[in-house]
């Protein structure tokens, strides 16, 4: 060779080297993310979680394939604040998003009902490191203009921006469940089943965007309320005698067929071994309201007890993880942030101040340190902190309550009295910690407080349904 073509070869060689960093992984390398995300799903109706009343094979599978986490908590235990966490990587509460979402209360601004613009989300992180982003159904982050999911990180956008819809009719004249859907890449078709649509439409993207690093958020609307199934789907549990609960079931079975399409695509396309998984619900199940059941946790949506944030999650990267393996430390849904950046090649600055951290170094054991030994979690007027094995439940019209959650995981038990010290210095730890949050940029009406009340004392099932 020619000394001309030497030099000219150890220019080019130092050229790479030195660009190539800059533009972290390749696309081939980069993984693609998928978020699976159910709504209002009860702890106990999965068969991975024991249920023998739901058969649930699509996402059961998932969890054989992947990573089970047996203590995941959502740091919310309603709709909006938690995907506000979720989203950001954050306690929401950091950034005055204590209450879901409503028409603005009097005294406070229209404007800001709905995720802070101060705030970075997932989608945002993602883009910057090359990512096609794409959310499908149940955004639930704010409805103004600015609040709008393509102004936030996503790409494209195809479902409605409330809380909940209705599962078979739109109507134009409609200003609440029966909306119809929004798209910003084509022109909506009509609903046929939500959940269907829901997921068709993941399909349609994952298939549309193979052959670039994408995110999908699949934001399922089941099994929340309003209560509704397909006929063919109710017949498979007219057995059960409750209505809410048979219609619930028939929810969630048609959920999880839905899952399955999407993670037959992801086989079907041949991206299987690159992509990462993640399934969860938003919070736990309302069981008083949707006829779910979280056993053996009591409480329920808008509580802090286990019932109100304990939730089912899993995590699937072939390529990365291990399959069948079961973590039973705590981790959070505010995990999912870091995990997703450090994995797709980026980096997260000290100042974003995240709550969450990377779980990849704990998974595939490179570091042995537990994710989290504590959280404190607030819901208007609810509070409540884990400290190891200890949890304290903090309410208005009442003394704290204190429990060990490893030998107690139904919250059965209040020990403050018998370990008063205990119970003094947790309280003084949740109140430190309360006194220094901001005050809330939105309010929700003041009568949900007094069913969030009702709630602590109500007798839930502990224990799985019969057939």
């Amino acid at each position: 060779m020619s000394l001309f073509k030497h030099i000219l070869t150890y220019f080019f060689v130092t050229i790479y080297f030195s660009i190539s960093p800059l533009f972290g992984q390749s696309g081939s390398e980069k993984p693609n993310f998928v978020l699976i995300l159910a709504d209002d799903l009860g702890y106990a109706d999965l068969g991975y979680q024991g249920s023998n009343q739901i058969p649930t094979p699509n996402i059961d599978r998932l969890a054989e394939s992947g990573i089970v986490f047996t203590s995941a908590y959502v740091s919310s235990p309603v709709c909006s604040p938690s995907r506000a966490g979720l989203i950001t990587g954050k306690n929401q509460l950091g950034f005055g998003f204590d209450n879901n979402l409503f028409p603005a209360q009097p005294g406070f601004d229209p404007d800001f009902v709905g995720l802070p613009l101060t705030e970075t989300t997932l989608g945002d992180k993602l883009k910057s490191l090359g990512y096609t982003n794409g959310i499908i159904g149940k955004w639930h982050l704010g409805e103004k203009d600015h609040f709008y999911p393509t102004k936030r990180g996503f790409d494209e956008f195809w479902g409605f921006l409330g809380g909940g819809h209705d599962y078979f009719i739109e109507d134009p004249d409609d200003n609440n469940m029966k909306r119809p859907m929004q798209s910003t890449y084509k022109k909506p078709e009509p609903i046929t089943y939500l959940t269907d649509d829901i997921g068709d439409e993941c399909v349609d993207f994952i298939e549309r965007h193979k052959n670039e690093p994408f995110f999908l958020y699949a934001c399922f609307n089941a099994p929340h309320s309003p209560m509704q199934a397909p006929e063919e789907d109710l017949k498979l549990f007219s057995h059960i005698e409750d209505e809410m609960r048979r219609i619930y079931c028939a929810m969630v079975y048609r959920l999880d067929q839905n899952v399955g399409k999407i993670l037959k695509t992801i086989e079907d396309e041949g991206l299987g071994n690159n992509t990462f998984v993640v399934f969860m619900s938003d919070n736990g199940g309302p069981t008083s309201f949707n006829g779910s059941v979280n056993a053996p946790l009591r409480g329920q949506k808008t509580t802090v007890l286990e019932g109100g944030i304990r939730v089912p999650l899993i995590f699937r990267w072939p390529s990365t993880l291990g399959k069948g393996d079961t973590v039973d430390d705590m981790v959070l849904s505010l995990d999912i942030f870091p995990t997703f950046v450090k994995a797709a090649g980026g980096t997260v600055s000290e100042d974003y101040n995240l709550r969450g951290i990377d779980l990849m170094p704990f998974l595939t054991g490179k570091t042995d340190i537990i994710p989290h030994t504590s959280m404190e979690w607030k819901y208007t007027v609810s509070a409540a902190i884990r400290d190891g094995d200890w949890k304290l439940i903090r309410l208005p019209d009442r003394l704290p309550m204190l429990y060990n959650i490893e030998e107690d995981i139904s919250e059965l038990n209040d020990l403050s009295l018998q370990e008063l010290e205990r119970t003094k210095s947790m309280l003084k730890k949740l109140g430190t910690w309360d006194i220094f949050l901001p005050h809330p940029v939105f309010l929700e009406p003041n009568s949900w407080r007094t069913r969030q009340i009702k709630n602590y004392d109500k007798k839930y099932q502990l224990t799985q349904p019969e057939l």
